[in-house]
């Protein structure tokens, strides 16, 4: 695949943090799927129109390297790159950086297409594998 490299900046709100004042670790979770909500949204796919198709991309494995913690009021970006497509799967790496740059989570989320009735996995339709296929 290649680097293409999808962002999304997200605000750290009060609401994210744990009573230590930094983000509570299952929060990254969402800002990484936020971030692929809207990378797939970029390439004009939007997940209610797949729903309604009877067809879903859900999460099937997460990795997450924890490096630093983010704090309220912060502004992250988080990186979409897709490390690999295959026929009924994307896995893809991500990033959440600091306003500097840095890294403060990386993770690796593999996503499956599922036929929702079976919740079995189905192939990417041929129309959408060839969006992102052009856009990675």
């Amino acid at each position: 695949m290649s680097n293409t490299v999808f962002t999304w900046p997200v605000r750290i709100y009060y609401e994210d943090t744990d009573a230590g004042g930094i983000v509570y670790n299952a929060n990254y979770l969402k800002y990484m799927e936020r971030a692929r909500t809207e990378w797939l949204r970029a390439l004009d796919i939007e997940q209610d129109t797949l729903l309604a198709q009877g067809v879903a991309f859900v999460v099937r494995k997460v990795e997450l390297d924890m490096l630093k913690p983010a704090r309220f009021n912060d502004a992250l970006t988080v990186t979409v790159t897709v490390k690999k497509l295959k026929r009924a799967s994307i896995v893809f790496e991500q990033e959440i950086l600091d306003d500097a740059g840095l890294s403060l989570v990386r993770g690796t989320v593999l996503i499956a297409c599922v036929q929702i009735a079976q919740m079995k996995p189905f192939a990417i339709p041929e129309p959408l594998m060839g969006v992102i296929s052009g856009a990675c």
